[in-house]
């Protein structure tokens, strides 16, 4: 059915898109607690009126990315290259061809699963990408079929840094989704994003320091429906003196300038506050 249905034109999956957007946000309601308090908590003192118009264009872009992902589950490489334009590809060429591998870090901002394939298809290196595994085993094989058409590796987070060494002399690129809250583990970094107190992951800071990898942020942008731009961003050279958590705090703040920018393509239905900080003994 996944099959059948994404071998429809994207104008009518778009189409279908708006009746979703219909029932998520007038009939079932969808995350609306979530997705209003968290725009809330963000931008306290804008009208409440704008703050509507946030949480109406997010889910609207939000149902328009289930149907591109929906999409990809059979399109081709050429159409999918052309709807990621990536501006500065020579920046990660850079020292993907002198022999260092990287580690990319993105957010979940517009369309993150065709940032992965658009990235895979165009950057002429291996792609080993983070992913937290499904606990449904229908939901993990269809989505670990999708993410993987077009050669990228998928390795459960956990795994991440054994994979690398274990493959340590393979010149990739190593990818990251690194916005979501640290429920899973007690190693945090807390800092101030979007004026809340955030707790970050840090294992990709320290993979990369140990490992002397270069990281780049990478940011997308929606062009217009169906089209994007990516940019990448160096936040760490490898070899810089940064002080602990200062990777992790460089890329707090270009996530930070990105929502604000474009607040409508952030996952605000995810409870990114869940954690609160402790009182003693945080960061």
């Amino acid at each position: 059915m996944v099959k059948f249905l994404s071998r429809l034109p994207l104008r009518a999956l778009y189409a279908f898109s708006g009746f979703l957007y219909f029932l998520a946000y007038y009939v079932v309601r969808h995350r609306h607690r979530v997705i209003r308090d968290q725009i809330a908590l963000v931008f306290p003192d804008i009208p409440k009126a704008e703050r509507t118009a946030i949480h109406k264009r997010y889910l609207k872009n939000f149902c328009h990315v289930l149907v591109e992902v929906l999409k990809s589950a059979s399109m081709g490489a050429a159409d999918l290259s052309a709807r990621i334009r990536i501006v500065n590809l020579p920046l990660a060429l850079e020292y993907l061809e002198a022999g260092r591998s990287v580690m990319l870090v993105t957010s979940h901002l517009c369309n993150w699963e065709w940032l992965l394939q658009g990235i895979t298809l165009q950057l002429g290196f291996p792609l080993d990408a983070a992913y937290k595994p499904l606990h449904d085993q229908w939901a993990e094989k269809l989505m670990l079929g999708v993410r993987s058409r077009f050669g990228a590796r998928l390795i459960p987070a956990k795994e991440l840094l054994a994979d690398f060494l274990r493959r340590r002399g393979i010149v990739r690129a190593v990818a990251v989704n690194a916005d979501q809250a640290p429920v899973s583990t007690d190693k945090r970094y807390w800092t101030s994003f979007l004026g809340q107190d955030t707790a970050f992951y840090v294992g990709a800071e320290q993979i990369a320091r140990g490992m002397r990898l270069p990281m780049l942020y990478v940011v997308m942008r929606r062009l217009q429906r169906g089209y994007y731009e990516v940019e990448f961003r160096v936040l760490w050279d490898g070899r810089e003196v940064v002080a602990p958590n200062g990777i992790t705090e460089r890329y707090a703040r270009a996530c930070e300038v990105d929502v604000l920018e474009s607040p409508a393509d952030w996952l605000w239905s995810y409870r990114r506050w869940r954690l609160k900080r402790p009182l003693y003994g945080a960061d």
